[in-house]
């Protein structure tokens, strides 16, 4: 099983730090990546291991970063609900999402009662049809917004349903692999990048299993299309990027790079080199390292 969390904390060293070598050292678990943006001020922590010890980990990470993240001095460009925003499960081998499904929401019941944060269950863990995307439970309120509407439209699925103003809320579920894809532009227009994400995303009309934001960067200053890829066997990697580009390049705006937060399966990268190479039939079987671990 694979857990993926994303902190509220993407600028301080010593604190990010912290919070990897409190996963690290839960036994069982590997810590394959940890990624931070110092705009978005956001951090995602990537490990695995069985069931149980990926638990342990994430309460780990939970009791790090609250305990060095005060939510009423964070600020940055990326939607957030509180300092763990988000924890998501992930069924890798020999596990169900069925499996991360249960562990999500035990993992939700016990960090909202020990923490005291409202905690909402997402994706695959959603207790409502409402609550299934991400973007529905956090993006419109945010930490900001919380206090307002937790008696209302954002009763929590776990916690307390009081506001926690120094760590907001947490949103917890479980899901497939998702790719974390950014593209930045060789511009400071915001509204053009919003315009892109809003053009691509499959709930404008845009591309199948696409979500995206526009987002301002500062250093240097610039903008960048934010997309979660959640399924890259419907759209491609290349096929965002193909879409990204031909509307900034219609603005007459140049596509600066791209950029991977966390980890993408083989198959997406290979996937990538494909399309590229105009190769038919390419997949892990031509790929000699691949073919090494069989």
């Amino acid at each position: 099983m694979e857990c993926v969390p994303n902190v509220s904390e993407g600028r301080r060293a010593e604190v990010i730090s912290k919070v990897a070598a409190a996963v690290a050292a839960v036994p069982g678990v590997r810590l394959l990546d940890q990624t931070s943006d110092a705009d978005h001020n956001r951090s995602v922590f990537t490990f695995a291991g069985a069931p149980e010890d990926v638990l342990a980990a994430a309460h780990a990470l939970c009791d790090a970063a609250f305990a060095e993240i005060d939510m009423r001095e964070h600020a940055g460009a990326h939607p957030r609900l509180g300092a763990v925003d988000v924890v998501p499960f992930v069924p890798v081998s020999g596990v169900t999402m069925a499996d991360c499904v249960a562990l999500a929401k035990r993992f939700g019941r016990e960090a909202g009662e020990k923490h005291g944060v409202p905690v909402y269950f997402y994706a695959a863990a959603a207790t409502r049809p409402e609550r299934v995307k991400l973007g529905d439970i956090r993006n419109k309120t945010q930490y900001e917004g919380l206090a307002a509407v937790l008696a209302t439209t954002h009763v929590p699925d776990a916690g307390p349903a009081t506001f926690n103003e120094r760590s907001g809320g947490m949103v917890v579920g479980a899901r497939p692999f998702l790719i974390a894809f950014n593209i930045e532009l060789d511009s400071t227009d915001l509204a053009l990048a919003k315009r892109i994400a809003k053009d691509i995303r499959e709930s404008s009309g845009g591309l199948p299993a696409i979500q995206a934001l526009g987002f301002e960067l500062t250093d240097p200053p610039r903008v960048q299309v934010s997309m979660n890829v959640l399924d890259f066997q419907r759209t491609s990697l290349a096929t965002v990027w193909h879409e990204v580009a031909s509307r900034a390049s219609a603005a007459g705006v140049r596509v600066i790079r791209g950029e991977l937060i966390g980890l993408i399966p083989l198959d997406a990268a290979l996937q990538v080199t494909a399309d590229a190479l105009k190769l038919d039939g390419f997949d892990r079987t031509r790929v000699i390292e691949a073919r090494f671990l069989e």
